[in-house]
């Protein structure tokens, strides 16, 4: 699993942002002010920053379906049932707006729905069993979290104010109001199968409630379409792009005919690293379900040494079950669209780094079948 750092946080002494990975389920959180740290661990400085800066799930979970239900089972204190009915549909369409994704919502208390949503305190589910499950932390911190597929639920902290609108401070009151669009949004992104970007203007960014973003960014966009395809919503896209719309009126259709005019993904010059990589990279071409293995450092005879290591950036904590196995200075992965990546390993003495080497995971391109 990966962990996002600590950040400091003005209402509270500290806050910890969460994306803990199992067999299971995940869980990532939303927290209401997290300013001035850095939220990822940057192994390479300025010279290796991604630009590809999404990031889905290690254990690739996604919906099946395109079609997806949701339900509300328990709404909040603050917001009536039309309002808060109309945040998260709201929340919902920014999503189905750059997806083959569409989103339902099931009114029938008897039905089941793939994503349910609810308002919650302190304990709720089965956060007091579950170790991957958070309780709620009372007014402020933490606003919400999530699950990935096929787990599907959205939680949100009751005890704070939501509004339809954009989030600000009440003097009044003394207490933030806090955007049920602009959170919803973000913990959608989760129960679709993403976790935290790294791009700042991303939605999905676990900042975005400080910065006030609350609209899809196209590094959102490119995350969601790496993990659900990206289809022509209108049957006229042929000959709007004859008529040089694909130019001219890009954003239209980026929404409604990112297929036709070649807008899905992310371009080659951004999948790629798009400064050069550190200078001790091994870049490795390898075919999709070879296991790849590292090993950090040389074998000592002395008191072994600390062994860290990291994924693109940020810290891998422990073994992810048939994806990733960390032992000591070896590293097994098993190399997938999910794994590909830069792996740094750093050898650490009396609290420093005396070595580090990184490797660069690619997929073979796969031939096609003579058949």
């Amino acid at each position: 699993y990966f962990n996002i750092n600590d950040c400091g946080c003005v209402k509270k002494v500290t806050t910890t942002f969460r994306a803990q990975v199992s067999t299971e389920n995940v869980t990532g959180c939303f927290h209401r002010c997290c300013v001035n740290k850095q939220l990822t661990v940057d192994v390479f400085g300025d010279r290796a920053a991604r630009s590809k800066r999404y990031a889905i799930n290690p254990l690739g979970h996604k919906w099946t379906h395109h079609n997806i239900t949701y339900r509300i089972i328990k709404f909040p204190n603050t917001l009536n049932v039309e309002d808060t009915r109309k945040a998260i549909g709201i929340a919902f369409t920014k999503w189905s707006d750059v997806s083959p994704l569409t989103f339902t919502e099931v009114t029938d208390g008897n039905a089941t729905a793939d994503i349910t949503i609810g308002f919650y305190t302190f304990n709720h589910t089965d956060c007091w069993w579950s170790p991957l499950h958070p309780c709620f932390d009372g007014l402020n911190g933490e606003l919400a979290h999530a699950f990935l597929p096929p787990r599907g639920e959205i939680h949100f902290d009751n005890h704070e104010f939501w509004i339809l609108g954009k989030s600000r401070f009440s003097w009044k009151q003394g207490v933030w109001l806090n955007d049920l669009v602009q959170v919803a949004a973000h913990e959608i992104g989760h129960a679709l199968g993403l976790w935290h970007s790294r791009d700042p203007q991303a939605l999905m960014h676990p900042n975005a409630t400080y910065t006030g973003q609350r609209n899809i960014a196209q590094d959102d966009v490119w995350g969601i379409q790496r993990l659900y395809g990206c289809l022509d919503k209108k049957r006229v896209c042929d000959p709007w792009a004859r008529l040089g719309f694909c130019e001219r009126r890009k954003t239209f259709m980026k929404k409604n005919c990112p297929q036709r005019c070649d807008f899905c993904y992310e371009p080659l010059e951004v999948v790629t690293t798009a400064t050069p990589p550190a200078a001790n990279t091994k870049i490795k071409m390898v075919p999709r379900g070879k296991v790849v293995g590292f090993r950090c450092g040389t074998k000592s005879t002395r008191s072994p040494p600390k062994i860290s290591w990291y994924k693109d950036g940020e810290q891998i904590l422990s073994s992810i079950p048939g994806y990733i196995v960390m032992k000591d200075r070896d590293l097994r992965i098993v190399a997938n669209e999910f794994n590909e990546g830069v792996y740094t390993c750093r050898v650490h003495r009396r609290g420093d780094i005396v070595s580090a080497n990184s490797w660069a995971i690619r997929l073979k391109p796969e031939q096609a079948s003579n058949s």
